[in-house]
């Protein structure tokens, strides 16, 4: 049996879902195969984008609607990287909020945030081994 697995995210105007995740982290748009739908690749991910109007009901089975506003998922995106706070400037250039930020030069830093469309995501640095030491900072 050969598994692959693709992430599928919704936003609220299909070509600022594409613009966003394109420039932030470098993929490319592979497709649009039906209106609404574009699938883009990189990073060794299909990352697919599904343009739904926000207040649109999410599921048949809920009564969830969907908002574009921060909101909380058991389930994000984890990007790593080699610079943090490269990566950082970059996506909030582009309308990512910043939530927390986690230095630590032992095991790698991180940053919680959130795409333009509330959807949370982090960035990890790689590991560098540069000593002790741990930080928390909020911005």
């Amino acid at each position: 049996m050969s598994i692959t697995i693709s992430v599928s995210i919704d936003v609220p105007v299909l070509a600022e879902g594409v613009a966003f995740y394109c420039a932030a982290f470098g993929l490319s748009k592979k497709s649009e195969p039906v209106p609404g739908v574009a699938v883009l690749h990189g990073l060794n991910i299909e990352l697919c984008l599904l343009e739904k109007p926000p207040g649109s009901k999410a599921s048949p089975c809920t009564i969830d609607r969907r908002k574009f506003e921060r909101h909380w998922t058991p389930v994000h995106l984890d990007f790593h990287v080699d610079d943090l706070h490269a990566a950082l400037e970059q996506v909030e250039a582009l309308g990512a909020k910043r939530e927390q930020v986690f230095e630590h030069a032992g095991h790698g830093s991180a940053a919680f945030c959130s795409d333009p469309f509330g959807h949370g995501h982090c960035l990890l640095q790689r590991a560098r081994e540069t000593g002790p030491g741990f930080a928390l900072s909020r911005s």
